[in-house]
């Protein structure tokens, strides 16, 4: 016995008979308050915008890298060549996020405070997250205040997985 076929619409009733739809979400997570109509007085005294408040210290743009001020070309140029002796060196391979960020502050707080110059960190090549991380922790506070100038290290040292970090002198 061959079945009659049916027709489109009775085979999408046939689907959505026991679809229910979905609730309306509102935009904003409060209730709106009504609106309330706009009254004229006379006595009504204008209403001011609040005061600006302009910050204290507007924030540095973060250092590029390979930018330099407050250092002489020649230095500068001698660090990014690799020319400068390496004084320390900091390899966090192996290590995740939160331990990365620990130990590069403790080393290069450890490193002004002993009067280092030039210091080598290897984050490694490729798509790490620590290649990304790093910079961004070198700007941060109290990094940048030791920090004058951070640049790409050269192949012999890591290439485009290491930098080097030229420090302040401490005084």
């Amino acid at each position: 016995m061959a079945r009659k076929p049916e027709s489109d619409d009775a085979i999408w009733r046939s689907v959505t008979a026991d679809v229910k739809p979905l609730q309306r979400r509102n935009k904003s997570a409060t209730p709106s308050a009504p609106k309330k109509k706009p009254t004229a007085r006379a006595t009504e005294t204008p209403v001011l915008p609040p005061p600006t408040v302009t910050p204290t210290r507007p924030l540095p743009a973060p250092r590029a890298l390979g930018s330099a001020p407050g250092v002489d070309r020649r230095t500068a140029e001698r660090l990014r060549r690799g020319q400068l002796p390496i004084e320390a060196r900091l390899d966090l391979h192996g290590h995740t996020r939160e331990s990365a960020y620990r130990i590069l502050n403790g080393f290069l707080g450890a490193a002004w405070e002993s009067g280092r110059r030039v210091v080598l960190i290897v984050t490694g090549k490729g798509q790490g997250i620590l290649r990304d991380a790093v910079p961004r922790w070198l700007n941060e506070t109290p990094n940048r205040s030791r920090i004058l100038i951070v640049s790409q290290a050269q192949p012999k040292d890591g290439g485009g997985g290491a930098l080097y970090i030229l420090l302040r002198r401490r005084r």
